[in-house]
């Protein structure tokens, strides 16, 4: 099975593919990022559904993104010559599509597409038939439409089609979803679709008018193309990935559903675009943000379906093995019923970044803001589950009473700053209480340390966000001492663990998961505001090394194997990446801690 660093992603801003580095297809859900896949073999095997296209007789292969876009070039070369395939899903119209062109480079090279179509996750084998020169897979409310010039032919409940391409030569294949009640889609051109889709990224990215020094220009821009590319464009919502249950241990149990919208991610998300200046993305992301946390305070949820969708019921898929077999694989996200009081902070600090940063002032937010501090008020003294989302008893976790502070510092600041209505005497006094709370409660003097919960002696890398959301300057002495103490226990062969278990090996990995990816680049933050620039600068360049070939990162990585773990590409890093990036490449107040310092 192919290494998850061996996949690189396809996307149309509504749903994205993995391509695997020999040819296939093993990931894809139409018609949204959430919807069932039609090729499952990432989770399972060939039966599962996928979509090989390669020289029948293999070869060596080299790839990468067409410049600075979402097409995905891919070179092969053989005794018998060369070619290359471009992959990529034109940004969607009405029908989406996933289009496929082969061209002869050099030689004469025979190539094979083997297309095997299985609906709900590889669970459903489709009805086939021919229909005006097309072959249509329906199953339920699915329907699939494969048109090709290539001669193609049914074998074993695959589609088939070998042909030879010389040198000029170019063979196009399109592979178009429509609901299964509908009628077919019109045929779309490959060749324009191609044009298309390379101008739509050019101008996209040609839109980026930060500066960025020429060192690190590609890696900032691929980062945020990945972020746009999860982006869910009818509606302004991000997924976390666009994929389920890549396991954060190969063979562990830790696969979970990422293809929902996480409001911790809000205000990254919002920091990311902006200072890329793409203020169009914050504007669609701050709206979904309101829409999606409307209502009532007290039914606010840690994620949502990308239209805002609030039901994500977990469930299990007996009938696929697992990547590499780490079972179970599950589709919904339970933790989207958990108590996460930290994501108040991230709601608010989203919104009043965004009036910092020029957005224009809406009422609407600012009313909703204000019930949900009346909310917080009530509930910030009580145990929750804590950012790492951990199933069992709820606890005072330290990050979450520091997130409680900081929704009513935003909420302090925006009546000071931007001359809104609010009871700022009151919300300054429980932002006081919560910072007096949080420095006797959640600090360690035996350790000189912040520790993960109240009582504890354990460590946690959100605490380095302490200093980074400006609950206490990087120059206090408790901040120094957390930093060290997480540097001298959370820290294996220079990358951050989320946490340590009794169980944790010699090696110090916890059992079930890697290194944490984001955390990591917390660290880089961290470090660039205690002064230790030089420290921050390696630390970043280790981090962005660890991304594959094609420039992705997954959420975490194993030192021991060097492998990617968990589902891919991570959104959550790659926004990490690009908010670290504006501080240390730019040896500038770290984007999230200048935000807030003052």
């Amino acid at each position: 099975m192919a290494r998850i660093e061996d996949y690189a992603m396809i996307g149309d801003l509504e749903t994205a593919a993995l391509v695997e580095r020999g040819g296939s297809i093993d990931w894809l859900c139409f018609p949204r990022f959430d919807s069932g896949a039609c090729f499952a073999a990432l989770l399972g095997d060939t039966d599962n559904g996928r979509w090989l296209l390669a020289p029948t007789s293999g070869g060596t292969t080299s790839r990468q993104y067409r410049g600075d876009t979402l097409i995905l070039e891919t070179t092969w070369e053989n005794d018998d010559g060369a070619v290359r395939v471009y992959d990529f899903m034109p940004p969607r119209d009405e029908a989406p599509d996933v289009v496929r062109i082969v061209e002869g480079i050099r030689g004469k090279v025979e190539m094979r597409s083997e297309l095997v179509i299985r609906f709900d996750y590889g669970h459903i084998v489709p009805w086939m038939r021919r229909i005006d020169h097309a072959r249509v897979a329906v199953a339920g409310p699915d329907g699939l439409c494969f048109r090709t010039d290539a001669r193609t032919r049914g074998e074993n409940l695959r589609t088939i089609s070998t042909f030879t391409v010389e040198a000029g030569e170019r063979v196009p294949f399109v592979l178009t979803w429509f609901p299964s009640h509908g009628d077919l889609p019109p045929a779309t051109d490959p060749e324009q679709a191609l044009i298309e889709t390379d101008e739509f990224w050019r101008k996209w990215v040609g839109a980026c008018e930060a500066d960025i020094p020429d060192e690190w220009r590609a890696v900032i821009l691929r980062s945020l193309i990945v972020l746009k590319a999860l982006t869910y464009e009818p509606t302004g919502g991000i997924v976390a990935a666009p994929t389920t249950s890549l396991p954060e241990w190969i063979g562990g149990v830790r696969n979970w559903d990422y293809r929902y919208c996480w409001l911790r991610d809000a205000t990254l998300t919002l920091l990311a675009f902006l200072h890329a200046d793409y203020q169009e993305e914050a504007r669609a992301w701050r709206t979904w943000l309101v829409r999606a946390v409307a209502g009532d305070p007290a039914d606010i949820q840690v994620m949502y379906g990308v239209a805002g969708e609030r039901r994500l019921t977990e469930l299990e898929l007996p009938w696929l093995a697992g990547y590499e077999g780490s079972a179970p694989v599950r589709i919904g996200n339970a933790a989207s019923e958990q108590l996460q009081i930290d994501v108040f902070g991230e709601v608010v600090d989203a919104l009043y970044q965004a009036r910092v940063h020029g957005l224009e002032f809406q009422k609407n937010p600012w009313d909703l803001q204000k019930v949900l501090m009346n909310h917080l008020e009530e509930i910030w003294r009580e145990p929750d589950e804590g950012i790492w989302e951990i199933r069992g008893e709820r606890r005072h976790f330290v990050h979450s009473k520091v997130m409680a502070w900081v929704a009513f510092d935003r909420a302090v600041r925006s009546v000071e700053e931007h001359a809104v209505d609010g009871p700022v005497e009151h919300w300054r006094a429980l932002r006081d209480e919560i910072h007096a709370d949080v420095c006797a409660k959640g600090f360690d003097e035996e350790l000189g340390s912040f520790v993960q919960s109240y009582g504890s002696k354990e460590l946690d890398a959100s605490l380095l966000l302490i200093p980074l959301v400006g609950f206490l300057p990087a120059s206090d002495p408790k901040v120094r001492g957390t930093v060290a103490a997480i540097e001298k226990n959370l820290v294996v062969d220079g990358l951050v663990l989320r946490y340590r278990t009794q169980e944790s090996d010699v090696d110090g990995l916890p059992p079930g998961e890697g290194v944490f990816l984001p955390c990591s680049f917390w660290l880089v933050d961290c470090l660039e505001l205690l002064g230790r620039s030089e420290d921050a600068v390696a630390l970043f360049d280790r981090l962005v090394h660890l991304a594959n070939d094609v420039g992705l990162l997954a959420e975490e990585y194993d030192p021991r194997s060097k492998r990617l773990l968990g589902n891919f590409p991570q959104a959550f890093t790659h926004l990490a990446l690009v908010n670290s990036a504006f501080n240390v490449v730019q040896h500038l107040p770290s984007p999230m801690h200048r935000r807030h310092a003052g």
